[in-house]
């Protein structure tokens, strides 16, 4: 079974996650794959302390790493790096130009949580958002195979009348794999805002049987006709787990 850092080709560089539905598991997943990875964020993120070897809360996050209980310590990554705790329940994430800072510090991969979505399942991006540094080496749009079936309503889609003006839907329509594939094909969508230079895959999450699969390979095929990336791939992140990956 293909692993998830391969799927992703995010063994090396800096890999951003945006959009709704996984974004989260799949850091967290890759963080406990990769050797010497630091986890962060361009906006808000729940505490994760228990996801990674340890947190700093760090206004100079590049002193942050040239600590010495970083330096040549194995058991100091996955590093989480952060500017402030906002509230019991999440942190604060830097300004990308600072995580573009962490990457050019950084000798390992960096992973950053680049969007927001309020735990929904889809999501079109507003005008502020994504907040993706400019040295990304990839960036992941996230979609849930658990939003298929459901009305386009704020219920299960993160700022519905964005995605149904993208999607040509409206808002109460059922979501469709068709309309799902537009949304991470579209450039004011999942393509929203990847840098000059970066890779867009697009991650479809949550295909956890056989009709969840098929959604996925249908999602799959509507993004390559409409977008140029290299792959999609099909995952049940709450295991870590490849289901496909659609070429």
């Amino acid at each position: 079974m293909t692993d998830v850092v391969d799927a992703l080709d995010a063994g090396a560089g800096m890999t951003c996650l945006v959009g709704a539905g996984g974004k989260k598991t799949t850091l967290y997943a890759l963080a406990d794959r990769l050797d010497r990875a630091v986890l962060t964020a361009t906006v808000r993120i729940p505490i994760f302390d228990r996801e990674v070897a340890a947190v700093r809360v760090a206004e100079d996050p590049i002193a942050a790493l040239a600590e010495p209980a970083n330096r040549g310590a194995e058991d100091a990554f996955p590093l989480g790096l952060v500017p402030e705790r906002e509230r019991d329940d999440r942190y604060r994430g830097y300004d990308p130009a600072v995580v573009d800072e962490i990457g050019a510090a950084h000798d390992g991969p960096v992973l950053v949580k680049a969007d927001g979505a309020r735990t929904r399942r889809l999501k079109a991006p507003n005008e502020r958002e994504p907040q993706v540094p400019a040295s990304a080496d990839r960036v992941v749009p996230v979609a849930s195979a658990g939003a298929v079936g459901e009305p386009l309503t704020a219920e299960t889609v993160h700022r519905p009348e964005r995605v149904a003006s993208i999607a040509d839907a409206a808002v109460g329509d059922p979501i469709t794999p068709e309309l799902v594939g537009r949304v991470l094909a579209h450039e004011r969508g999942g393509l929203k805002g990847i840098p000059d230079g970066a890779t867009p895959i697009p991650l479809v999450n949550a295909v956890d049987d056989a009709d969840d699969e098929a959604a996925g390979r249908e999602i799959a095929r509507v993004v390559h006709e409409r977008a140029a990336v290299p792959r999609v791939v099909l995952a049940r992140m709450i295991e870590g787990e490849i289901v496909a990956v659609v070429e």
